[in-house]
Parts: C-alpha cells; sequence; structure tokens
C-alpha cells in the first residue's frame, strides 16, 4: 500500500528509474529515491524542537508516477480555534545530468486534495521555471505533472529550488506554496585537466632515495566528494632508462615525484622526461577518464669533479725586466658544468716564488691557467724558476670527494738574458749650491751603472736630455756636472728653490740601451737683488691732518729672509726740497708712511718723490726709488674731487674752461653737419631727377620776380618745349640712355584733347579721362605714376607761354571762376572782382 492520511498527507510513488552507469550511490538518507518498485513516506514532528523521522518501506509490484499531495486542507477551511496539524517534510527530487531523454520527461506528479471539489490550476516558480535559465522546468497546469526539458549539467548548476502554488480558476490561491529540491546527480562527464602541459623540476645529482623532486596536480571538474572527482597519478614512463627504468615514483594522490633510487650523475644523464597520467574514479582504469602531462626533471651539478691539470709539468720562458707577460699555460681538465662554480678552476702557486713575481690568471672561457709576470725578473739574479702550482674549484667539493692527485703540477721558468739599460744609482740625485756661482764651475758627477754584469763590459756615454734654462753640461764619458751660466734662484724655471735638469746614460750593447737620471740643485740664496719701492704712484690731500695724512709704503725683494725684510725708508739729502717737504715715519719693519711736513702746502699736481730703500741683507743693498704723488684738494672724506684730480693733474682753470668750450663747439659742429646731412638726404628722395643729369634743362627756366620781360630780354632755346617734327635724334640715341621727358617710339594712345574755353562741368570729366587713358598706355614713363607733360602739342598758336599777355582790360569776363570751387577762388578774386580791381 501506499501512504495516505486524511488531511495532512503527501503521496510519493517514484516512477522506477535504474541508476545509471558510474553515477554514484546514493547517500542513506536518499536511498529511496532510487529504489525501484519502493514507496517512501517522510512525517517530521514539531515537538519541543525535536524532529522525529519514520520510514515505511514497502515492496510493490509496481509503483504509480509520484504524487505531491499539498499538506493542508485548504484556505477555505473552518474558521476558529483549530489545532495545527503536521507537516510532511517533502525529499528531494534527484535528476541524472546529462540525460539523453526522451524529454519533456516527467519528474513528479502534484495535486490538491480539493481537486475533486472545485477546479485547480498548477504552477511553478524559481530559478530554472520562470527565472533564468528560463524553461529548464515545466508543469501541466491542469494535471499537475512536472516535467524536465532539457540535459542537466552539474557541472553548470548541481541543483534548483522551485517553489509549487495551486489556484482556483479566479486565480486564488487554494494551498500554501510547497518547496520542491531538485538535485543534479553528478556522472564522470569531465577528464582530469593538468594546469601546464609541461612541468619542469630538478634534482642535485648523487641525491638520495626519498628525494622531493617536483610537484604535478590536474583537476576533474566533477563532484570530488565522489569517485567521479577522484583524481589518481602514476608514472607511465621514464627517458632515458639509466641508470634504471624506474628512478623516480610519484604519489598518487598528492602528485609529489620523488626518487627511488640512487645513482642520478649529471655527467651521465643530465635531464629525464616522465610521462605523468592522471585518471579519475580513483584510478579504475576500466572506468575512469585519464589525461597526462610530461614532467621535465634537470639533474643539478654539484662539485662532484675535482679539477685535474693535463700534465705534471709545465715549462715556459720570459725574458727580462719584463712584465704584464704570459710565460705559460696550464690546461685543466673538470667534468663539472663548464662555467658554473663548480668547474671555475682557481690556480696558486705555493712554492718556488717567495718575491712575488708571478701570478697565475684563470682564462673565463677556456678555464686555463695562464702564468703572467707581473713583477721584473733579473738574470743576474735568477736563472730560472721552479714553481708548485695547485688548482681547486671556486666551490667547494661536495662531501665526501676527495682532491685528485692531479690537481697539482710542477712548473719551469727560464729567464732569458737582454741588453739591460744603465740605471743611475741615486735617481734623483739631490745637492745643493749657492746661486750666482759663475759658469764652469764643476757641480758634480753624475755617473750610471751597467747591471749586464755577466756580459763582456761596455762603454757608457752622457747627454743632456732636459735642461730648462741651459745652465748646466755634462761630460760624455764620465758624467761630469759643469755649469754653463750664472744659476740664479729667482729664475722662472726654479720651483721652491729647486732646479732640475734630466741626463741621459746610453750603452753600446746589441741593440742600444739607455736610462735617464734627474739631477736637482737646491739653489741657496744671496742678497742679489735690490728691493723695489710699491707702489708707484698714489694721491694724498693738499690740507688735512697730519696725523691721518700720507701714504702708506712698503717694498718687494726678490731674495728670501734673511735677505729681505725688514726695510729700511728714507728721503735722500739731495734735493733740499725733499726732506723740507716730505716726511717717512715707520710703521713696522716692512712698512713705512710718506706724507706732508706739517703746516706746509703744496699748489695742487703731481710731485715725484725719490725714496731710498735698503733690506736686511749682509752686507744690504739699498735701491733709490721714485713715487709720484698727485697732491689735491679733497672733500669732507678724505677722497679727491674730480676738479681736484684734473687740477692735479697740471691745468689751471682757465685751460679746463677753454677744453670744455672747445668740446662744446666741436660737439655742436658735428650735430648741425649731421642734421644738414639728413637734410640733404631727405630733399634729394622727395625730388629726384626725372631725367638724366646731363639733358636736364631746368637751370635755363627763370624766377621772374617782377612784370616785364619776356624772350626778347633773353636768349632762350625754346625748341625744348615744342613738339620735335622727327624722331631722328631719339632714334640715334646711344642705348642704355633713356629719357622720359622724350615722346616713346612706340605709337601713343590717344588722349582728349581739352577745349581752349572749358566750361567748369568738363574740367572733372577731362581730368577722369586723362587718367583712364594714361592707365591704359603702356608707353606712358613712369607706370603706374603721374604722367610729365614735356610738350606743349602740336595744335598750339602761341611760340611760347612767355607771350601769352594779361590784362586788366576788355570784355573777358571770369566770373565763371566763382564756380570752379575752393581752389580756384583766388584767381576769382583777382580777375572777376569788378571795376574796384
Amino acid at each position: 500500500r501506499c501512504l495516505k492520511h486524511s488531511t495532512r498527507l503527501m503521496k510519493l510513488n517514484m516512477t522506477p528509474q535504474p541508476l545509471p552507469l558510474h553515477a554514484t550511490h546514493p547517500s542513506p538518507a536518499h536511498a529511496n529515491t532510487y529504489t525501484p518498485y519502493s514507496c517512501v513516506v517522510l512525517k517530521v514532528t514539531k515537538n519541543e524542537g525535536r524532529v522525529a523521522e519514520r520510514q515505511e518501506k514497502k515492496e510493490v509490484i509496481q509503483a504509480p508516477p509520484t504524487v505531491i499531495m499539498f499538506s493542508g486542507s485548504g484556505l477555505n477551511g473552518t474558521k476558529g480555534l483549530r489545532r495545527q496539524k503536521r507537516d510532511w517534510v517533502i525529499p528531494p527530487i534527484n535528476v541524472a545530468e546529462n540525460s539523453r531523454g526522451p524529454f519533456p520527461q516527467m519528474l513528479v506528479s502534484i495535486r490538491s486534495d480539493q481537486d475533486q471539489d472545485i477546479s485547480i490550476r498548477y504552477s511553478i516558480t524559481g530559478v530554472g521555471a520562470d527565472q533564468p535559465p528560463n524553461e529548464v522546468f515545466n508543469i501541466d497546469p491542469v494535471l499537475g505533472k512536472m516535467f524536465v526539458t532539457k540535459p542537466l549539467d552539474r557541472e553548470h548548476r548541481s541543483s534548483y529550488h522551485l517553489r509549487a502554488h495551486a489556484v482556483d480558476m479566479n486565480g486564488n490561491q487554494v494551498e500554501n506554496p510547497i518547496d520542491l529540491y531538485i538535485f543534479v546527480i553528478d556522472m564522470n562527464d569531465n577528464r582530469p585537466e593538468f594546469k601546464n602541459q609541461v612541468y619542469n623540476g630538478s634534482v642535485d645529482e648523487g641525491s638520495k632515495p626519498g628525494t622531493y623532486v617536483m610537484h604535478l596536480s590536474a583537476f576533474d571538474a566533477d563532484d570530488n566528494t565522489t569517485a567521479n572527482g577522484m583524481v589518481r597519478y602514476r608514472i607511465l614512463s621514464q627517458t632515458p632508462h639509466s641508470p634504471i627504468p624506474n628512478m623516480f615514483t610519484i604519489n598518487s594522490e598528492t602528485g609529489d615525484i620523488v626518487t627511488v633510487a640512487p645513482g642520478l650523475d649529471r655527467e651521465k644523464v643530465s635531464q629525464y622526461t616522465i610521462i605523468v597520467q592522471a585518471t579519475d574514479m580513483e584510478g579504475n582504469l576500466n572506468f575512469g577518464l585519464s589525461n597526462t602531462a610530461t614532467a621535465i626533471i634537470t639533474v643539478t651539478d654539484i662539485n662532484d669533479n675535482p679539477p685535474m691539470l693535463t700534465s705534471r709539468t709545465f715549462s715556459g720562458e720570459v725574458p727580462e725586466n719584463r712584465v704584464d707577460v704570459v710565460v705559460a699555460n696550464l690546461t685543466v681538465i673538470d667534468a663539472d658544468q663548464p662555467h658554473s662554480p663548480n668547474w671555475n678552476a682557481i690556480y696558486r702557486i705555493i712554492s718556488g716564488d717567495p718575491s712575488g713575481h708571478f701570478t697565475i690568471r684563470t682564462d673565463p672561457v677556456s678555464n686555463d691557467g695562464m702564468v703572467t709576470v707581473v713583477k721584473p725578473v733579473d738574470f743576474e739574479m735568477n736563472r730560472a724558476f721552479m714553481l708548485t702550482v695547485v688548482v681547486s674549484n671556486q666551490a667547494h667539493l661536495a662531501s665526501g670527494i676527495q682532491s685528485s692527485l692531479q690537481s697539482t703540477a710542477g712548473v719551469t721558468i727560464s729567464v732569458q738574458d737582454v741588453n739591460e739599460p744603465p740605471y743611475f744609482p741615486t735617481n734623483p740625485k739631490h745637492i745643493r749650491f749657492e746661486e750666482g756661482v759663475p759658469a764652469g764651475t764643476s757641480l758634480t758627477t753624475f755617473s750610471a751603472s751597467d747591471p749586464d754584469r755577466l756580459q763582456m763590459q761596455q762603454l757608457i756615454r752622457y747627454s743632456k736630455l732636459n735642461d730648462p734654462a741651459d745652465w748646466l753640461s755634462i761630460n760624455r764619458t764620465n758624467g761630469q756636472i759643469v755649469t754653463t751660466a750664472m744659476l740664479d734662484r729667482e729664475s722662472v724655471y726654479v720651483k721652491n728653490n729647486i732646479y732640475e735638469a734630466t741626463f741621459l746614460a746610453t750603452d753600446n750593447g746589441s741593440p742600444a740601451a739607455s736610462g735617464t737620471g734627474t739631477l736637482q740643485i737646491y739653489l741657496i740664496d744671496i742678497n742679489d737683488n735690490p728691493p723695489a719701492l710699491i707702489p708707484k704712484e698714489s694721491q694724498i690731500c693738499e690740507r688735512i691732518n697730519k696725523n691721518v695724512n700720507g701714504v702708506n709704503i712698503t717694498a718687494a725683494d726678490a731674495d728670501t729672509d734673511p735677505n729681505a725684510g725688514p726695510f729700511v725708508f728714507e728721503l735722500p739729502n739731495f734735493p733740499t726740497s725733499i726732506r723740507r717737504n716730505w716726511t717717512i715715519s715707520r710703521l713696522s719693519g716692512d712698512y713705512a708712511r710718506l706724507g706732508l711736513r706739517y703746516q706746509v702746502y703744496l699748489e695742487p699736481g703731481v710731485y715725484e718723490v725719490p725714496v731710498i730703500v735698503s733690506d736686511s741683507g749682509n752686507p744690504p743693498l739699498s735701491n733709490r726709488s721714485v713715487i709720484k704723488v698727485k697732491v689735491c684738494p679733497c672733500d669732507e672724506n678724505g677722497d679727491c674731487t674730480t676738479l681736484g684730480a684734473v687740477a692735479a693733474a697740471g691745468l689751471g682753470t682757465g685751460a679746463i674752461i677753454s677744453i670744455l668750450i672747445c668740446i662744446i663747439i666741436l660737439l655742436s659742429m658735428v650735430l648741425l653737419f649731421v642734421v644738414w646731412i639728413k637734410r640733404r638726404e631727405k630733399e634729394r628722395q622727395t625730388k629726384q631727377l626725372l631725367i638724366d643729369p646731363e639733358d636736364d634743362v631746368r637751370d635755363n627756366i627763370l624766377k621772374y620776380d617782377e612784370e616785364g620781360g619776356g624772350e626778347e630780354d633773353q636768349d632762350y632755346d625754346l625748341s625744348q618745349l615744342q613738339q620735335p617734327d622727327s624722331l631722328e635724334h631719339i632714334i640715334s640715341k646711344p642705348p642704355g640712355v633713356r629719357r622720359v621727358d622724350e615722346r616713346p617710339i612706340i605709337p601713343e594712345s590717344q588722349y582728349p584733347i581739352r577745349p581752349v574755353v572749358p566750361h567748369p562741368g568738363d574740367i572733372g570729366d577731362f581730368i577722369h579721362e586723362g587718367l583712364r587713358a594714361a592707365d591704359n598706355d603702356p608707353t606712358a614713363p613712369p607706370y603706374d605714376s603721374l604722367l610729365v607733360f614735356d610738350y606743349e602739342g602740336s595744335g598750339s598758336t602761341a611760340g611760347s607761354v612767355s607771350s601769352l599777355n594779361s590784362s586788366s582790360t576788355g570784355d573777358q569776363d571770369y566770373d565763371y571762376l566763382n564756380d570752379w570751387g575752393p581752389r580756384f577762388k583766388k584767381l576769382a578774386d583777382m580777375y572777376g572782382g569788378g571795376d574796384d580791381d
């Protein structure tokens, strides 16, 4: 029998559904969901917070479709107080993912116990029904059968929560909504996926078994709480199989790779390639899905191979007195990784070179040892060297590795004898002499020695290499130094009392060799320079208190103590005016004050005052020096005024005024000349000639300031003002000269002819017509400017302008001039005024 209850009833009758292949067995709480031909009742009692579950299971021959009854008797039950009955708990609905249908596939049937009385309409809401993703589930509104419409994907969504509703035909709710939980049952439809297709790891060579190497991990999108998502790892292959095929193993659950056997040797196998397989279903190869990845394991180097020299003995040779020369090359073999601290060689000389003549440098490319000379060797001292060399690595040897006997070798280096240059035993050589020694004085013998004692005796010749002042000479055979000029300590070639010269010693070997030596002469000072007065010029006020009036003077001496200061300043006895007007007072050992005597007044001017200065040498040297003192009027601050300074130069007031006036006159003349030049240039620019200077006839035109006169009074050539009858003189004119006052050769444009008696209204038209004709005339010079009228024209009846007579009487009426505008007002007043004029 199926479950049945009077008011709160839920009937569950599951449609027979066999377990899918590879599906996980349901939990005991949900076991009845998958149990075919069974009926399950789950009842929850709300009593003091405790939940009691009762399960009854009956085997039936065939179960009808699952029916879910609403838990109440509806919303239209008996009114008044009533004991609330207990609700039934609805178990979740389990749906396998990736179902092949057919679709839609029925899941459950929902009904209300009031469907016998009224018509009921059923609906579902929630994600997958009326919310995205929509229409995954739907329900028959009349029969209440709920369907799934498409295959489900647990990896996309693992569960759904829906609510079932029952309403009448008017849309009124007749039952309380019930919650439906739909779980998507996982299927093994996803392979394990490695994060990377290639993994890189490393392990030191010589590692012990169990040494961790690297980690691999794969992810399975299926449910990891079930066998579908439980991944297991295993190694499929190892390349190469040396020393054994299974040098590594992998933890099947964690994916950690460790070593399982000793014998890792980088010098034999530097890299392993391992194929790792990941399988779900807890590694079941029959039901599980698999994927592979590659693990590359690099065997890292350790210093397990000591360096070994290729020979027990090496040899080389070096010329004496040479440095930075490679004399021997030591070759070494090291099986460790090249250019690493385990391979880089370090060479040391442990015996045979107590003076440190040699060092061994490592070639960074070949790792060879280069025996190099760092300190010159002398054939006369050592003809050969026997070195003991040991080689080691930059890194220490690994634990348990011993040094090889081949790490030590002997190196024999022979020294070659060469012709060495002579040398000066004392270089530089210091001597002391007083300055002023005469030429020909022997100073010292600067001789050199030949270091080649084992060779045949050689001759040494001396020469001068550098003598800045050319004071010295050297004997060619014995090296004796003799002066050729007097030595002067105050010379510019002497620095800090020392004069330095360089000499050359050359032997007669093959090839010849030479050495240099420096001679330093310390020159002792003598009193050979008299003091000089400082300053040479100064100024002094003519009238100031004697206590503050004066010039501070001192002296300069090229000698040094005790041949310099303190100095003695004196005024000479002759001429007598010096001591009468001037006085010197001592301020200190090196300074004195020169001033005017009290109540002595001197005219402004420049005075030459002789002063005798003596030094403190033995015997002392004196010098008579002249200081030029300007005596001038001073202001209240004690400074010479400008006028006073000029007066002190020796000019009187009248001379000064005359000079100033001359300067002013000269400046005025220059200014007037500049103004005249500017004005003339301006006039020349505004009144330029329109014709060549030789053709200019304007000088023949006279300006008449009085009445009378005419052509009878002057012999004028009026042909220049008339039109020529022919153009021969124009055509025959030399090329390059162009007169703008001549008629052009090409035909002219026709200009309007002005009437003899113009009408006032015709003046403007005549001017505009003439202007328009001139603008269109290409022969009118100059272009785009006013025309130059040089000829009167052929229609004139007058011989010249002078033939025109003017008279104040007659019948001529000039009143029309009043109509010509303000410009003709003056003429109108003169000729149109009537009888009063």
